[in-house]
């Protein structure tokens, strides 16, 4: 009996201390109740999933896809890209970079409750931990934009240095975080008096991401231009805990408590993974998940059993299982999707399908695979996907292996092998320090899939290589006939 009872509180104390981040309330099961959310860029879509069957519900759809969205005419929303949800789940904050707005979401039924202009591009909004005011990084100015969600206006602004990336809040809600894109800098506000206490140095200027532990005692940051993680204290006087290698394209990270611990979930962009580190005084990595192309936003479920993951170049979204580590589910989500938040107890009530569309063409995407060429590192590759965009689709490519900081060109080819024909330049990718970039072009590109086979005598079938930026005979990356 002593050990059976030992057993029970040992589970109750494992399954009492998950506490999705970034709050510190008491495990939320996974039901039908709850909701996944994914900003989908291209498409500018928010994906609804229902974790309890991981099937997509539907979209809520917030613009047009390109071209339509260019029109000087177009009211709708550009770039859809940051997600954040009030502390009573029942409003999602959906940032739109393009047209620089916040969009307030009702989560129960998906409707609209009102919009919110802010100034050149910002890139995450969220709440802090009383729900009564939401915090946007204007990452495209020089301040944090303070808003009243209820009133749906703006009533201040945090000046501080140029490109702030995106505030997370400690789960009592005194301390605020800020990492900047632009300047190596992460910022600790005082969140009751809106005052900067503390300067950090970043280990380098481009921060996307950042997550604050359950525990309230450790800061996650992200560094997408090195492939680094660092750590800091939570508490004062906030100093660094770690700095480690991740890998190319490192994007975002959250957490997950269970009985084997507690973790840090990290999306490897460039590796096509999911890196588990085990949290401590030294982060040691406990497990590497292979997830599909490009995984961006993650989040975990309210009770810490599953992790979801959007892959930004699969056009899905992955739900992995925290004590195995393994991938359970795989769902459809819209186009080029950035950021994902899980919201437990989003539909209190009713089906919470209100106000939903079918993803239709936003699911149209072909998925391609480039493989080192014979001027490149055998460990460069990248990964395609081709978005449709009703008569025009947009192409991203996701490199790694390259030179650091250096410039190439991508081209479209008439064959996958020497000599490649007519040489269509599409796009200059940009590799930072760590050797990977990410690069999009526009333009009628389906035959890149062969889905779309032009009329006879016409070329039918057409690939993609990138070179070296002066000299197109200097192959890097290459298309494969039949690599899809």
């Amino acid at each position: 009996m002593k050990i059976l009872g030992w057993l029970s509180l040992f589970f109750l104390a494992s399954n009492a201390v998950a506490q999705q981040a970034p709050w510190q309330r008491a495990d939320v099961p996974v039901s039908s109740r709850d909701r996944v959310y994914t900003a989908d860029q291209t498409s500018n879509t928010v994906s609804v999933i229902d974790p309890s069957s991981d099937s997509l519900l539907g979209v809520i759809k917030l613009g047009d896809a390109v071209p339509g969205a260019l029109s000087p005419l177009y009211t709708g929303e550009l770039l859809v890209h940051g997600l954040g949800y009030s502390p009573d789940s029942k409003t999602l904050a959906v940032v739109s970079v393009g047209s620089n707005s916040v969009t307030l979401i009702e989560t129960a039924t998906n409707r609209i409750k009102g919009k919110i202009y802010v100034e050149r591009s910002p890139h995450e909004a969220f709440f802090t931990p009383n729900g009564r005011e939401l915090w946007v990084t204007v990452r495209g100015e020089d301040y944090v934009s303070v808003i009243d969600p209820v009133q749906m206006k703006e009533t201040g602004r945090i000046k501080m240095a140029n490109g702030p990336g995106m505030t997370m809040f400690g789960p009592d809600g005194r301390y605020a975080f800020v990492c900047s894109s632009f300047t190596p800098e992460l910022a600790v506000i005082d969140v009751n008096s809106h005052r900067i206490i503390k300067l950090l140095t970043q280990a380098s200027p481009f921060c996307p991401n950042i997550a604050v532990s359950p525990e309230n005692d450790e800061v996650w940051i992200t560094l997408k231009d090195v492939g680094k993680v660092q750590v800091f204290n939570a508490q004062p006087p906030f100093q660094q805990r770690s700095l480690f290698d991740t890998g190319p394209i490192t994007n975002h990270v959250n957490f997950a408590n269970n009985r084997n611990g507690k973790f840090a979930y990290v999306t490897i962009g460039g590796m096509n993974e999911v890196k588990v580190f085990r949290r401590g005084v030294k982060p040691e990595l406990a497990a590497s998940i292979p997830v599909g192309n490009l995984p961006h936003g993650i989040w975990p479920s309210g009770d810490g059993t599953k992790i979801y993951v959007a892959l930004e170049n699969g056009e899905r979204a992955v739900a992995i299982d925290t004590l195995s580590n393994k991938v359970t589910a795989e769902i459809p989500i819209g186009q080029t999707t950035q950021a994902l938040v899980y919201v437990p107890n989003a539909v209190p009530n009713g089906s919470g399908t209100d106000n939903l569309t079918p993803l239709g063409d936003s699911g149209n995407t072909a998925r391609l695979h480039l493989q080192a060429g014979e001027a490149a590192s055998p460990d460069a590759q990248a990964s395609v996907a081709v978005n449709s965009l009703g008569l025009l689709d947009l192409v991203q490519i996701a490199a790694k292996g390259l030179t650091s900081t250096s410039q190439y060109q991508v081209y479209l080819v008439n064959s996958d092998h020497a000599p490649f024909g007519n040489l269509e330049p599409l796009a200059v990718l940009k590799t930072n320090l760590d050797g990977a970039g990410i690069v999009q072009a526009i333009g009628p590109l389906k035959a890149l899939t062969g889905g779309n086979r032009a009329a006879a005598g016409v070329l039918s079938h057409r690939f993609l290589i990138v070179t070296e930026l002066n000299d197109p005979s200097r192959v890097v990356l290459r298309q494969v006939e039949g690599h899809h």
